[in-house]
């Protein structure tokens, strides 16, 4: 398995011989608006061209439909032949903007070989929940490889200790930047909770994306290297990989 950060929740997966990508977020660096009021976003660049990031890509992930998870350049740059794999809400919108292959998930389906599965997420608390909607994870599994776990925008709570509980996923990969909205209110997972996870998967790797690509973040990869290390998580539990990282995973041993 090979996974590649590209930035935010974009990622490039090679697995099961397939090649995807998730969350394609391919804005050029201070293209849109903010969302905190203290700089336009993204607030970093792209490793790499945006079409060598989606080069070669069989399929899109798509987690839901906010703007930093799909944004205009994703959709004009993605050809409209494309599968797009997403949750059963954001399946009109997809349709409308003129992909002809939309496969809602609802519960698991099959896509060449590999088992995709939609998981729930708590996308804040309180009065934000309305505002952020519904979102999704997915787990997929596949002969051979590593069960992965991708959270999405979530923040800690019991319906992803219960996913973990459940499907006991090799690789966990987290939204870990502590963005916040409205009255300051957590909308996926900061220091603590990402620690917090870690110690309710001690023997899962964790990898921990979205950080330092938009202003509403709280935490710094710095930060949380630093919060994790003084929890007792370590570097080989707890991966922060950079944009334009690669990271190579071995084949599962179930």
């Amino acid at each position: 398995m090979e996974l590649r950060l590209i930035r935010h929740a974009t990622m490039r997966f090679r697995y099961a011989a397939r090649s995807f990508i998730t969350d394609p977020y391919l804005a050029a660096m201070h293209t849109r608006p903010s969302y905190r009021g203290l700089s336009r976003n993204p607030t970093a660049a792209l490793p790499c061209p945006p079409h060598e990031a989606i080069a070669r890509a069989e399929m899109a992930l798509i987690s839901h439909l906010h703007s930093d998870h799909f944004d205009p350049a994703a959709q004009e740059l993605l050809s409209k032949d494309l599968p797009i794999l997403c949750q059963l809400e954001d399946r009109s919108e997809l349709e409308s903007m003129g992909f002809h292959t939309v496969i809602p998930v609802t519960g698991a389906v099959d896509w060449e070989g590999i088992t995709i599965t939609r998981t729930p997420c708590q996308h804040g608390s309180g009065e934000v929940l309305e505002d952020m909607g519904r979102a999704s994870g997915f787990v997929f599994s596949a002969a051979g490889e590593p069960t992965v776990y991708w959270v999405g925008d979530s923040i800690w709570y019991e319906g992803v200790a219960d996913v973990i509980s459940r499907t006991q996923p090799d690789i966990i990969i987290t939204h870990s930047c502590g963005a916040v909205w409205g009255d300051h209110i957590p909308i996926v997972m900061d220091a603590e909770q990402t620690v917090a996870l870690c110690r309710a998967a001690p023997s899962s790797t964790v990898v921990a994306t979205h950080m330092e690509a938009v202003d509403h973040a709280t935490v710094t990869r710095e930060a949380l290297r630093a919060y994790a290390e003084a929890h007792g998580i370590g570097a080989r539990q707890l991966l922060i990989p950079l944009d334009g990282d690669t990271l190579f995973f071995e084949q599962a041993l179930t």
